[in-house]
């Protein structure tokens, strides 16, 4: 739950940012980063406002019946119990009345991943006579900044995971030589046996898709339908994982079982080019202390499929945050396709890096690695990232 601690670097990015404060509301858990940042428990089905303000203490606004997920809030602080919808609306303007204050909301669903905030309660809140201002930078800096253990942890993740597909790509090659080839599905089980022995955790996955079946981004093989690894297939190999109380690693690498055709190294060297321009146009940026948004990183790596010939082939974004939230985190993404993503990219925020290529019933192929900004400098893990096509 929200501390004097956590309060007042609230406040202070608050005043950086020339606000009056940050009204945090939820329902029924439809805003998750409402919820972190509270640290809100238990059973809570009516509505709550939480009022942080530049200067003073938090105010929460709560149902007289669901006290008990509150039990925590410092005594020190207000908190503003209602009945009837008419003391809720009548609080809420007793915070905001007159104020610019921010809420997840992005204007025309910009950020879809800061649209939280219902649009009646955008309504009344804009009645009550503030004015509402998107918190995704905030977000990012709140939720979405990496600790020194937290960088720690991804960099031994990320030469783990590299290790793990090369070995993998590996022992598919020498299976297919040998004439018993495996499958894809029997190549992730053996992948998920090194995450524990390795002491590795992954919720799902990881991936291996074959050629054909590469071209399917989110390709998940299954025992019930197998593809064997054959001499002449194209193999990518997405693999996630972090250690339990550690950092997500993220990564994609593609091989070759035979020497690869001339259009497969074409497309792979789009794929790597558009990764490169990406990583380049950030490096640049933050060595020239320039704020970078997420998706100028997007477009700078679009524009290299898009001038080899392949640009409706590249379908989804460049990048993902990856954070304590979770593998597809809360802070800015590399993205001006799927989303507008006008957020910076901020200190200590880190994402993923991944352009792809996918020609249905033909080819798909991605390279992935992760990065997150120290001050003037991206940090791109792991530390080699593929250059060529891995051939066995």
């Amino acid at each position: 739950m929200l501390n004097p601690t956590s309060v007042a670097s609230l406040q202070s990015a608050l005043r950086d940012a020339g606000m009056d404060g940050w009204l945090l509301y939820d329902f029924r858990g439809i805003n998750a980063i409402a919820k972190g940042l509270v640290g809100i428990k238990g059973f809570v089905s009516r509505r709550w406002f939480v009022w942080v303000p530049t200067q003073g203490t938090p105010v929460a606004i709560t149902h007289v019946i669901e006290q008990n997920p509150w039990h925590d809030w410092p005594a020190a602080w207000e908190n503003r119990q209602y009945v009837a919808w008419q003391a809720l609306e009548a609080e809420v303007a007793r915070c905001v009345k007159g104020k610019r204050i921010v809420m997840e909301y992005s204007p025309g669903d910009a950020v879809p991943y800061v649209d939280y905030v219902p649009a009646g309660i955008l309504e009344m809140v804009r009645a009550a006579g503030a004015t509402v201002e998107c918190s995704g930078d905030l977000v990012t800096r709140f939720l979405a900044v990496w600790n020194d253990e937290e960088r720690r942890s991804h960099g031994i993740a990320a030469e783990q995971l590299k290790d793990i597909a090369y070995a993998a790509f590996r022992k598919a090659g020498a299976a297919a030589r040998a004439g018993a080839p495996i499958t894809e599905y029997e190549l992730t089980e053996w992948m998920r046996s090194e995450f524990t022995r390795l002491g590795l955790w992954t919720d799902h996955g990881p991936n291996v898709s074959a050629t054909e079946n590469a071209a399917l981004p989110h390709y998940d093989p299954t025992p019930d339908a197998p593809r064997h690894l054959k001499v002449g297939d194209i193999v990518l190999i997405d693999l996630w994982a972090k250690a339990p109380d550690g950092m997500w690693a993220d990564q994609t690498y593609m091989a070759s079982i035979g020497e690869p055709s001339a259009r497969a190294v074409e497309i792979w060297t789009a794929v790597r080019d558009a990764r490169d321009a990406a990583i380049t146009l950030l490096r640049n940026k933050l060595a020239a202390g320039v704020p970078v948004r997420g998706g100028e990183a997007d477009d700078a790596s679009r524009k290299v499929i898009v001038d080899r010939g392949f640009g409706k082939y590249f379908t989804h974004r460049t990048g993902h945050s990856i954070d304590a939230s979770g593998l597809h985190g809360s802070g800015a993404h590399l993205d001006n396709l799927e989303t507008r993503e006008e957020r910076l990219l901020l200190n200590g925020s880190g994402f993923s890096i991944e352009p792809g290529i996918y020609i249905a019933g033909e080819i798909g192929m991605r390279s992935e690695v992760n990065a997150y900004v120290d001050g003037k400098t991206l940090v791109v893990t792991p530390e080699e990232p593929q250059v060529d096509l891995f051939i066995v």
